[in-house]
């Protein structure tokens, strides 16, 4: 795809040498090198089993290496110096694919948003955000409205820097992107290197999870849970809304190095929903990919918590009790058209990241504290709930699917234009007004990509965002100077974000239907625990007011 190479942190992920392989082929894999392993050793074995070495992440012990489509994994797997290897990134020639977001877009333009009252204090838009509400951020900037020093990671498609929301708080010299572009998955590049620059996404996800963590208090549009902070753009995502396993260690790698205090989490690592051991069902090769990502991402997410970064994951969207997951239908999603039906033992599968060591589990709620229906639950990894948003909320009521019961955040205007929801000069088309695309532009402002857009989504996705946004108020309020900036201990951010949420006992009855909502009854859950804890709502709902006045 490109020459070029991301230094990060003094040569932590550095292109190898000129001899490092005349090999390579049309696939990318991540190679984990054993711990203690000979680095030599290793790139002679990479070379040996047709593999060109072309990047380095030294402090994980990864090797990012070009290779054939089948056999690489086996040959190169059996070098002492190899824990295992497992595809990242597809390089070659491939379906165009890009990777759903049925739930996430489930409105389809059949609801409305009301204007709602302005909040003294804050921007104009934040009336229609029941979220900020919800997890009492609207109290909690009173008294702490987040510090620049607090660094908070989004890990995901980008950030639109542009929005006058995000632009105040956008750290330019931190921010990178990991994640080139593939054209055969993500379009035409429209830049050069098929790189897109930091500051910006065609993807729109991490914008508005950015927008959600921290958009300022300017007096334009709307504000998030911790409005003050500093966004850093840390971006592992294609614009086609996959995100493999290479760029995303790489990430988290970094987001250690630089020192940021919050990272933000709001996927799964493409393109196992789950990642087996030893699963009957999977080949050979693809059990041994599978523990190879596990391995992989456990040192990178150790890695993160090790160097102070706390680490908050949305549970997913498919509507399951994680300690009981159903047999997985989608997996692997890349290519497209792969999938087959795998049985799923909890004791040996993992999803990842939510299922990794130190990741802070969100589950979703829609604006009645109800489970959202997509949102997956369970005892054995939630932590906390928090808002995600559910068009279907407060059925027999007309609030029931509408667009007020989604979670309204900024929104790049290149992605509302290539989906028909903004035209050419800027302006809201019919569909993106019927879809809840809204738009504001600073005073004096006529040029429209410097106004601010804005878009709802409902998704676990939503969630997590929200709760970060908590955490970095937590690091804001109690943390403290430490070698090259500021911090705090992430377990003890955990600790203070879990003692401080809303109790919520499960609903009476336990088991919650769908029915109602239109869904079939494999969306039925069974909530378990006590008030304290329990599979729905964690510890609680996140309270960012309670969270910054403990003391």
């Amino acid at each position: 795809m490109t020459g070029a190479f991301v230094l990060v942190a003094g040569a932590v992920v550095a292109p190898v040498g000129a001899g490092a392989g005349v090999a390579g082929g049309d696939t990318e894999y991540l190679v984990l090198l054993e711990e203690g392993a000979d680095r030599s050793q290793a790139v002679a074995a990479v070379k040996a089993a047709g593999g060109e070495v072309v990047k380095e992440n030294a402090n994980l012990g990864t090797l990012t290496v070009r290779a054939a489509a089948s056999g690489f994994v086996g040959r190169v797997s059996a070098s002492s110096a190899i824990e295992g290897a497992a595809r990242s990134r597809p390089i070659g020639t491939v379906p165009r694919a890009e990777k759903p977001l049925s739930v996430e877009s489930e409105n389809g333009g059949s609801g409305k948003v009301a204007a709602g009252k302005k909040v003294v204090g804050m921007d104009p838009l934040d009336a229609q955000l029941w979220g900020l509400r919800m997890v009492r951020s609207d109290l909690a900037r009173r008294v702490q409205p987040g510090k620049k020093a607090v660094k908070v990671g989004v890990l995901d498609s980008g950030i639109d820097a542009r929005n006058p929301d995000i632009a105040p708080n956008f750290d330019w010299k931190l921010s990178r992107n990991f994640a080139p572009d593939i054209p055969e998955i993500d379009g035409v590049c429209e830049f050069s290197g098929c790189v897109d620059p930091v500051g910006w996404d065609d993807s729109g996800h991490g914008t508005h999870v950015a927008g959600t963590i921290g958009a300022a208090v300017n007096g334009v549009g709307v504000s998030g849970v911790a409005p003050n902070v500093t966004l850093v753009e840390i971006r592992g995502g294609q614009d086609s809304g996959y995100l493999f396993l290479g760029p995303v260690t790489d990430a988290l790698t970094y987001a250690g190095d630089v020192g940021l205090d919050v990272v933000n989490m709001s996927f799964y690592v493409d393109p196992w929903l789950y990642n087996c051991t030893a699963n009957p069902a999977d080949s050979p090769e693809a059990q041994a990919e599978q523990r190879t990502i596990i391995r992989a991402m456990t040192r990178a997410l150790n890695y993160a918590h090790r160097h102070g970064v706390t680490l908050v994951g949305s549970l997913g969207n498919n509507h399951e009790d994680l300690g009981k997951p159903r047999t997985d239908l989608s997996s692997p999603d890349f290519p497209a058209g792969t999938a087959y039906p795998r049985p799923i033992d909890n004791a040996t599968c993992v999803d990842l990241p939510v299922e990794g060591p130190h990741v802070i589990g969100v589950s979703a709620l829609g604006p009645s504290s109800t489970k959202a229906d997509y949102s997956n639950y369970g005892t054995e990894q939630i932590e906390v709930s928090a808002p995600g948003g559910w068009f279907r909320d407060f059925f027999g009521t007309p609030q029931f699917r509408t667009n007020g019961n989604l979670i309204l955040s900024t929104y790049p205007v290149n992605t509302l234009q290539a989906n028909g929801l903004v035209d050419a000069a800027g302006e809201l088309t019919p569909d993106g007004i019927a879809l809840g695309a809204q738009k504001q532009c600073p005073a004096g402002v006529t040029d429209y990509t410097k106004c601010g857009y804005y878009f709802v989504l409902q998704g676990t996705s939503m969630a997590s965002p929200h709760a970060t946004g908590v955490a970095a108020l937590i690091v804001s309020q109690y943390g403290k100077g430490r070698p090259g900036g500021f911090g705090m201990d992430p377990d003890k951010v955990g600790r203070i974000l879990m003692d401080t949420a809303q109790s919520r006992a499960c609903p009476n009855p336990p088991l919650l239907t769908y029915t109602n909502e239109g869904r079939p009854a494999e969306f039925n859950a069974l909530c378990e625990g006590t008030r304290n804890f329990n599979g729905f709502y964690g510890h609680g709902i996140v309270d960012a007011w309670a969270a910054v006045t403990r003391r």
